[in-house]
């Protein structure tokens, strides 16, 4: 049964009532779209943002937008208020209709043209959040560790879900198609370009972290909300800036990878790329043949040329261009941020996104002609072998905590300049070695804690990580002050996390337990507003860093939210080559394959030596045992 859009003529009037879902059950061909809605129509139509069963952001002048023929006049209505307009010549149109409150109300919006009306139906006014990123943000409801749950519980008419259409390339649309889309990453279609009713038939493939955000939302609100999932699969931050912007970053990173890029474009050949791709066909289908194998029907040689780089969705700003310029000036209440995994691939990477990450949050509130608009950062997820004792020291290698450290210092840099409209969420306690950890509803919710809190005045709530606010060394330990006494070790077992070094920069797993204080008494009691840190490889601290992993060890939490990747040091992963090998790194800053093998090599023998003072010190400690084990 082929999906349709349904279309009732009544009285020259056109409802536009959505797509049924039958579509979902029609078998397509993998690698293929089907486009139900062109981006943009013929004659009078609207942007395809526009549907029945959105949600219109309330507290906001509401703008829709269009098109019809040039010179054409288009009157909107709304409620009780209609405003007017002349299509340009190169057949737009826009009009600006007065705030509304939130309401659950459905109401009708018609679009009067020339010789055609359009009508859209159960529209509601809300709060509309935009879901960016990639994969971990994308990654649907129904792949989540108690995402069925999620789903059969999913019965909530005024939230709302929409999905944009993953487009390419560098020149900036101003519309999408609907459509049953290919996603490679995933192999499967998807829906997209479409409003639905949240209902257990609609939510499973939205993003889970977006679906529960709307939730604890909506329930905590009970008013109307809206999110549109922005997020792709696969993506590196530089994809989600304006491509001008990015060229005004005057810094050795962000300029080799647009010159990097710009190569990888110019040097493309689509017909030496397709002349290579018949070649491999063809001496695959030699090798099967000389095997006695057959070669199965729907494989044959390739005929298409390829679009190459330019259209790659990691070109720095394609998917600015293709998914959020599409959108740009609709009203949002806000935007959440659940990115790093790409650019933690890359040596180093931390450096561009450090450079790039505020500007691409000043690019989106100015996309969305909001410029103190909310703005969540969820931190960079989990992935490899768990940090442990046997590998704590290898753990520091890893690029992506280096990532986490950016994300949560561009949150405190906002705090810092007084900008209370960035939040902050962690995801790392949500312990999985798939890049992909299915344990996303907690960080839902995390960030829905800071939305409601901040922006809808909740109390009782908190979001907001326990810090270090004082550091200083008494007798071969540092003391550490924390600015709450509510944190504690989870389990109740003894805090881990914790690493220091001297001013060698040679770190070592810390022993940390809670510091005392005097009470009116004159005895002792457990303080737990401050840590002691002390190793007996370390005589004379200086750096400590804590949950310094892609996979942390690290314990410490204040009412379920834990003490964050933090560190006192700027040292890099190729500094740190240089303090436990003695050498430099070839290429200033990067290490290649082989100094980081030697780097790991030489953190595991510093992870060994720790491992020989403690059972070292063990025996010592209980030499009954010791005897024991002899006999």
């Amino acid at each position: 049964m082929k999906t349709k859009i349904l279309v009732a003529l009544v009285a020259g009037i056109v409802t536009l009532a959505g797509i049924s879902q039958a579509g979902a059950e029609e078998k397509l061909e993998p690698g293929t779209d089907r486009i139900d809605v062109p981006a943009i129509g013929p004659g009078l139509c609207l942007h395809n943002l526009f549907q029945s069963g959105m949600v219109l952001q309330r507290d906001k002048p509401i703008r829709i937008w269009g098109w019809a023929e040039p010179g054409e006049n288009v009157s909107v209505t709304f409620g009780d208020k209609t405003q007017s307009c002349t299509a340009a010549a190169d057949r737009s149109w826009k009009v600006e209709l007065p705030a509304l409150p939130a309401s659950s109300e459905p109401h009708a919006l018609v679009v009067q043209g020339k010789a055609e009306t359009i009508k859209l139906e159960d529209i509601l006014v809300g709060d509309v959040w935009l879901l960016g990123g990639q994969s971990n943000m994308e990654f649907p409801i129904h792949k989540l560790d108690g995402g069925s749950l999620e789903i059969a519980s999913a019965n909530f008419k005024n939230i709302r879900l929409f999905t944009v259409p993953q487009l390419n390339g560098p020149d900036s649309k101003k519309a999408f198609p609907r459509l049953y889309q290919w996603n490679d990453f995933f192999s499967e279609h998807y829906r997209q370009g479409y409003w639905d009713v949240c209902s257990p038939a609609t939510v499973k493939e939205m993003s889970g972290i977006g679906y529960i955000f709307a939730r604890r939302l909506h329930m905590a609100t009970q008013i109307p909300i809206g999110v549109i999932d922005a997020s792709r699969g696969g993506t590196c931050i530089e994809t989600w800036l304006p491509l001008d912007l990015l060229k005004t970053i005057d810094t050795p990173e962000v300029k080799a990878a647009l010159s990097d890029w710009d190569k990888k474009v110019a040097e493309f050949d689509p017909q030496k790329d397709l002349d290579a791709r018949i070649k491999q066909f063809n001496d695959w289908s030699a090798n099967m043949k000389k095997q006695g194998k057959e070669i199965p029907a729907d494989r044959t040689a390739p005929t298409d040329l390829r679009p190459g780089p330019a259209m790659d969705m990691n070109r720095p700003g394609n998917c600015y261009a293709s998914m959020l310029a599409p959108i740009a000036g609709f009203q949002l209440k806000g935007a959440i941020w659940h990115q790093g995994y790409n650019n933690a691939l890359v040596p180093n990477g931390h450096e561009l996104y450090s450079q790039v990450f505020a500007k691409m949050i000043g690019a989106w509130r100015a996309a969305f002609t909001d410029p103190e608009m909310p703005f969540g950062i969820i931190s960079q997820e989990t992935e490899g072998e768990p940090q442990d004792l046997d590998n704590y020291l290898q753990s520091f290698t890893d690029e992506g905590v280096y990532i986490r450290e950016v994300h949560y210092q561009t949150f405190l840099d906002f705090q810092k300049a007084g900008d209370k409209n960035v939040g902050y969420a962690s995801s790392f306690d949500q312990r999985r070695s798939w890049y992909h950890p299915q344990i996303k509803i907690p960080v839902g919710e995390r960030i829905a804690s800071w939305a409601l809190t901040t922006q809808y005045g909740t109390s009782g709530l908190r979001w907001l990580p326990a810090t270090i606010t004082e550091m200083k060394v008494e007798g071969g330990s540092m003391i550490l002050k924390l600015d709450t006494s509510e944190a504690v070790a989870y389990n109740d077992g003894p805090i881990l996390g914790f690493g220091i070094a001297g001013k060698d920069g040679k770190f070592q797993r810390a022993k940390a337990s809670w510091g005392t204080r005097s009470t009116n008494n004159g005895s002792k009691q457990e303080d737990r507003s401050v840590i002691v840190l002390s190793s007996p490889l370390v005589a004379e601290p200086v750096y400590y860093r804590h949950a310094w992993g892609r996979n942390p060890l690290a314990n410490l939490k204040a009412d379920g939210i834990p003490l964050d990747t933090l560190r006192n040091d700027n040292f890099t992963v190729a500094d740190m080559y240089e303090i436990y090998t003695g050498k430099k790194s070839a290429t200033p800053n990067i290490l290649d394959g082989g100094e980081h093998r030697e780097l790991t090599n030489a953190l595991n023998a510093e992870d060994v030596k720790r491992r020989l003072n403690e059972a070292e010190t063990f025996i010592k400690e209980h030499p009954d045992t010791s005897k024991a084990v002899q006999k």
